[in-house]
Formats: C-alpha cells, sequence, structure tokens
C-alpha cells in the first residue's frame, strides 16, 4: 500500500530522504564530469535542493506542534527529521569545500566515494520506504544492516584514499583542500548510517 503523506510522518520522511537521493546523484555527476570553472553555478543548483528538503521539514515540524496524536513518539520524528536533514546538508558541504579549496582536478578514489554516498542514500529511501511498516517488515533490518555495512566501506575507502593523498601528493595546499574534502564525504556515509540508527531505534522501542 502506498504511503499517504498527508495522513503520517512516513511519507514525509522518503519525501525527505528524496532531497538527499537527489543531491547524492547531482554530487556524483559533478564530480565525474567534472569541471571547476561550472562548480560556483553546481552550488546553486545543490542548495536548491537543500533548501527545498528544509522546506519539506519546515512544514512537518510546523504540523507536528499542531498534533496531540502522532504515530511514533514525537521526539523521534524529530530525531528523524533532523537525522536525513543532515544528509543532504553533509552532501552540499562537500561540494562547498570543492569550491572554498579550490580543487582543480578529480582524485579516482573520491569517485569510488561519491558512488558509495548514492548507494548509502538509495539504501537509506529504501529503509525509509519499508519504514511505516517497521513491527511486521521481514527486510527492514537486512536494509539497516546494508547501510552499516556501505557506511564501513566508506571509512575503508576513506582510509586509503587519504593515504593515497598523503603518499602521492606534492602541492599542501592540494594535500590539505582534498583531505578536508575526503572528511566531508566521509561524513556524509555517517550521517546515513545516523538515520538507519534512529530507525532501529524506533523498532526497538515499539518491539
Amino acid at each position: 500500500m502506498a504511503i499517504k503523506k498527508d495522513d503520517n510522518y512516513f511519507g514525509t520522511f522518503v519525501e525527505l530522504v528524496n532531497y538527499s537521493c537527489q543531491a547524492a546523484n547531482l554530487l556524483s555527476e559533478i564530480m565525474h564530469n567534472f569541471n571547476p570553472d561550472e562548480l560556483e553555478e553546481k552550488m546553486k543548483e545543490m542548495h536548491n535542493i537543500e533548501h527545498a528538503g528544509d522546506v519539506e521539514r519546515h512544514i512537518m515540524m510546523k504540523k507536528l506542534a499542531k498534533e496531540f496524536i502522532t504515530p511514533i513518539e514525537r521526539e523521534d520524528i524529530v530525531a528523524m527529521a533532523d537525522a536525513i536533514d543532515n544528509v543532504t546538508d553533509a552532501i552540499e558541504d562537500v561540494l562547498m569545500r570543492m569550491y572554498m579549496f579550490n580543487i582543480k582536478t578529480m582524485r579516482e578514489d573520491s569517485l569510488k566515494m561519491a558512488e558509495i554516498i548514492v548507494k548509502c542514500c538509495e539504501a537509506l529511501r529504501e529503509a525509509l520506504v519499508e519504514f511505516h511498516n517497521f513491527r511486521k517488515s521481514h527486510t527492514l533490518h537486512g536494509l539497516i544492516v546494508e547501510i552499516n555495512r556501505m557506511e564501513e566501506e566508506g571509512d575503508q575507502l576513506f582510509t586509503k584514499a587519504t593515504r593515497n593523498l598523503y603518499v602521492q601528493g606534492k602541492d599542501p595546499l592540494e594535500v590539505y583542500g582534498w583531505g578536508r574534502t575526503l572528511h566531508y564525504m566521509e561524513i556524509c556515509c555517517d550521517a546515513c548510517e545516523d538515520v538507519a540508527d534512529v530507525i532501529e531505534s524506533v523498532m526497538m522501542k515499539n518491539s
């Protein structure tokens, strides 16, 4: 059965994570077709996605403030909305760092990290589509495990990419700039895992 956004908050969670997925796909597209001269314009496109997610979240919070009965505890609704918002913010932060640190060329290992971010967000969307059925779901736990696995893969990629940067890097400014950028890419994976942790917490409270 399809989730009706007007009937509960679970549909809004899916709407919010859709913005995260849009942001992740945009970041991956920018990095795979990298043109430093387009970064400033791409930042505006990314910010439009992030802002749309913020508007959706504010509408939900306004609704929450007026309602007495909610499908899950109010603090869990707030925690979920904040955690998903953090994912989209973290992805935007990556692009901002690329612009701030004047990244001129793309690194192969960073492309792999971008792909992991996309996969994490897609798995998160699958989990949130299933979240409304958390009391009876046979697949939600497996999706949480998969998000955790991909976060660990992201950690491993980050470690290898950072080492490669310091082994191969010649320009200290480039090393610093890419080091910070890779760190923010790793934060994206952590943010996805944080959403999975909220889902798991709700499942535990209601089991």
